[in-house]
């Protein structure tokens, strides 16, 4: 057996022969050459690396074989200095040469071999070799290997890096963000520049890092405002304004960027007139003149005024150095004056600039109109020409505020300079605009009759109302038909009519006013209130059948409640019944309570007492159920009042019949108190049996308090017990109702409501059972009766002990 000696130590010791014998057996056999070599395992390296040479010698396209030498000769250098042991990573570098000669479509001994040339700092080779695995390779397998090679081109750097980044955007071109941040790390702007401009103006680019396009967008500008010296190939301010149509939310920062970019070219302001160049101011007045919302407009603005003041700063120190050495300079000087000048200009002009940012979002804003015009204080010429600037700019139907204000305004600021004559010709012209409601040409009528009548122009006030009021079209057209002009439509304006009638009223005489309200009357636009004003002008003026005819008139027109107030400022005592029976024949219950107390009033001042009582008893039959029970209390009273308590029975009688269970078991209450103060107590009594029906103990306990004390004063024995045996009925009758949960919830809330007096009542009540139910053999006491002849005192409060003289104790066997 052949035995190579290396060092002292041999390659095949004794452990190995039959392993050996094996290979012999079968050279060509890949497990018997892994077994000797798992067997090698622990050995010396190059009794491995014998072992590996022989099998790949008999196995030279062995993948795994290959493999695992590969990784074993690697790992032996791994720990060592590439530049110190540079002829050991070469024969490895040979090892990974001698496998690609069979397995160079293999892409992990690629990508390893690449790796360790990385380590070995190669780089031509490494660049070589990469060219190398991308020919060698598939198209498939080339994601893995630019993945590495991307990164060695970063790591090198320099045009390589640039070179490689190029041929990669071939394979895959959605990964130029990337080759932009390359570019950028290597201060190539310009060629940055170039790629972003592409990437956004190709629609179909979708960012592999999820930016937008918008964002895209703001990185191209941010890149040509930051580095405008290295952008070569790119015009910039096309591409900005471009940014700036297109991305309407991000105008002032657009703009800011685009002055920006020539402040950075030390273009702020034009140094020639002959130049065509545009400069940093030109962009900002353009920006402030152009933006729609208040938002850009102050980021402009803002940065507009840093800029001004940041050149007036330098100016400054640069002055104060010429005046530290003495040096003068007129024109530097005049230069910082103009500054000063033009930057204060800007601050002056900024409340303007505001105005005009609003006006272009909606030029039909009166207020901001009325705001420009006060913004020009005592400017004449510009107060007119705003005016009429905005008289041919608002649209009347799109106006948003009070377009009819603003003729008005721009009338009295006229008339406030003593110019009547101009005041009335735009007075003139505004009644010809075809505002968006007729109220608006109505209140433009009304201030033109005021502007005459401030300066005692009697007539010409009463000429404007008479143009105003006569119809100009067809007199029965609608007067909410908006299709309509105004013009057509304002003669039937209340508002119109009613100063109108003031008017006349105030200056004009009777027959005239009369027209005028007879005019209102023909054209069916009358309110009750009109009717009203026309009736007491007649009145006033002594035409008293005329007045009454008005308020016929009235009532015709109108139904209830509006023909109630009519009614009621109508009444006088000549014709007072009639119209009362006039007004209650077609009044609703609703409304008929307030017209029958007016009419028993006037009956008791002025007529007869038994009319008014008869009055008042229609009156309890008329009104709706919820005014009935105040009826007849205020029935009761003036019965009572006129005719003593004892013509009141009749009324409580009645009244308990009609009247729903609750106030009749109040009416009932206040008649046998009544019949108590008359000594008739038994009546009283038979009051309070007849209102027990209605009243729960548990969720009236108040009623059986009351009935409980009265028999306390005034009964016997006898009649305590019929009280409590009709207790007992009727907590049985409400037991067996359907609603009895209900009532019980009821009574639950009130005893909450009211917790001591329920407590008060409920302890009396059970103390008065338990003495008369007690066993025998328990000590008796005593209650004490009044008969029923006794009749009770008007005020018993000063009684502390009632004697009674047939005083009865009660035991048990009574019981």
């Amino acid at each position: 057996m052949e035995v190579n000696k290396n060092g002292g130590f041999y390659m095949i010791e004794e452990l190995d022969i039959p392993f050996e014998e094996e290979i012999l057996r079968n050279p060509y056999t890949l497990k018997s050459w892994f077994r000797y070599i798992d067997h090698k395992s622990g050995q010396p390296i190059p009794q491995q690396i014998f072992v590996y040479e022989r099998a790949l010698k008999e196995l030279p396209g062995s993948y795994k074989l290959w493999k695992k030498y590969l990784d074993l000769r690697r790992d032996q250098v791994k720990d060592l200095n590439p530049v110190r042991y540079e002829k050991e990573y070469l024969k490895v570098n040979n090892c990974f040469e001698r496998a690609l000669v069979l397995l160079h479509k293999m892409p992990r001994i690629w990508i390893d071999y690449c790796n360790f040339l990385m380590i070995q700092c190669r780089i031509t080779k490494s660049r070589r070799t990469f060219d190398r695995a991308l020919k060698a390779l598939p198209i498939t397998q080339h994601p893995r290997i630019w993945e590495i090679y991307l990164k060695f081109a970063k790591e090198i750097g320099g045009e390589t890096a640039i070179r490689l980044h190029r041929r990669y955007l071939k394979l895959e071109p959605e990964r130029v963000e990337e080759y932009v941040d390359l570019l950028l790390s290597l201060g190539r702007y310009d060629e940055a520049a170039k790629q972003l401009a592409q990437v956004v103006n190709d629609d179909r680019f979708q960012s592999v890092h999820g930016k937008s396009n918008y964002q895209l967008w703001m990185e191209l500008c941010d890149l040509v405002c930051e580095h405008p010296h290295e952008i070569k190939s790119l015009k910039v301010e096309p591409i900005i304004r471009s940014g700036i149509r297109r991305f309407t939310d991000q105008v002032g920062k657009l703009w800011n960027s685009l002055a920006s970019y020539w402040i950075k070219l030390q273009h702020f302001e034009k140094a020639c007139i002959f130049t065509k160049t545009i400069y940093a101011r030109d962009v900002f007045e353009e920006g402030i003149s152009t933006v729609m919302t208040v938002r850009d407009f102050t980021q402009i603005f803002d940065t507009y005024a840093k800029a001004e003041e940041t050149f007036i700063e330098k100016k400054m120190e640069e002055a104060a150095e010429r005046a530290e050495k003495g040096i003068e300079d007129p024109r530097e000087d005049l230069d910082l004056d103009l500054r000063l000048l033009r930057f204060e200009q800007l601050m002056d002009r900024r409340p303007f600039l505001v105005n005009d940012v609003l006006l272009r979002q909606n030029p039909n804003n009166v207020h901001e109109w009325e705001k420009r015009v006060t913004l020009w204080k005592d400017n004449h010429e510009k107060i007119v020409e705003t005016y009429s600037i905005a008289m041919r700019t608002i649209d009347p139907k799109k106006a948003t505020g009070k377009f009819h204000e603003l003729w008005v305004n721009f009338a009295k600021y006229y008339e406030q300079g003593g110019d009547l004559e101009n005041a009335r010709t735009i007075f003139e012209k505004a009644t010809h605009v075809n505002f968006k409601d007729v109220k608006d040409l109505a209140a433009l009528w009304c201030e033109y009759a005021e502007m005459e009548l401030r300066h005692e122009f009697y007539d010409k006030a009463i000429e404007v109302m008479s143009r105003a009021t006569v119809p100009t079209g067809n007199p029965n057209v609608d007067y909410r038909d908006e299709s309509i002009p105004v013009q057509q439509r304002v003669f039937k304006s209340i508002k119109l009519w009613s100063f109108y009638v003031d008017l006349e009223e105030s200056i004009g005489t009777i027959e005239s006013t009369r027209a005028v309200y007879d005019r209102v009357l023909e054209l069916k636009i009358a309110t009750p209130q009109i009717i009203i004003n026309y009736a007491n002008f007649l009145e006033e003026n002594k035409y008293f059948e005329e007045s009454f005819k008005v308020y016929e008139r009235g009532v015709e027109l109108f139904n209830y409640p509006i023909a109630f107030e009519i009614w009621n400022a109508g009444a006088k005592l000549e014709r007072a019944r009639d119209l009362f029976e006039q007004a209650l024949e077609k009044c609703p219950p609703k409304y008929a309570k307030s017209l029958y107390l007016m009419y028993g009033k006037l009956e008791e001042d002025y007529g007869l007492a038994r009319h008014a009582m008869r009055i008042y008893d229609r009156a309890t039959r008329a009104v709706s159920d919820e005014d009935r029970f105040e009826m007849f209390n205020i029935y009761i009273a003036k019965a009572s009042a006129n005719f003593g308590v004892t013509y009141t029975r009749e009324i409580y009688e009645r009244a308990i019949e009609v009247l729903p269970d609750k106030e009749a078991k109040d009416m009932s209450l206040k008649y046998a108190e009544l019949e108590r103060k008359l000594g008739e107590i038994d009546r009283a009594r038979a009051l309070y049996a007849h209102a027990s029906q209605f009243c729960d103990p548990r969720t009236v306990p108040s009623f059986w308090q009351i009935w409980h004390e009265f028999e306390v004063k005034h009964g016997n024995e006898d009649t305590f017990k019929e009280m409590l045996r009709i207790k007992r009925s009727v907590q049985a009758q409400y037991n067996t109702e359907v609603n009895f949960i209900s009532a019980q919830i009821l009574a639950t809330r009130q005893t909450n409501q009211n917790a001591q007096a329920s407590t008060n009542t409920q302890n009396a009540m059970q103390l008065a059972e338990q003495e008369t139910m007690q066993n025998k053999g328990t000590a008796t006491k005593s209650m004490t009766f009044i008969p029923a002849s006794t009749q009770a005192s008007e005020d018993t409060s000063s009684i502390q002990k009632p004697t009674n003289p047939d005083e009865i104790t009660m035991d048990d066997d009574d019981l």
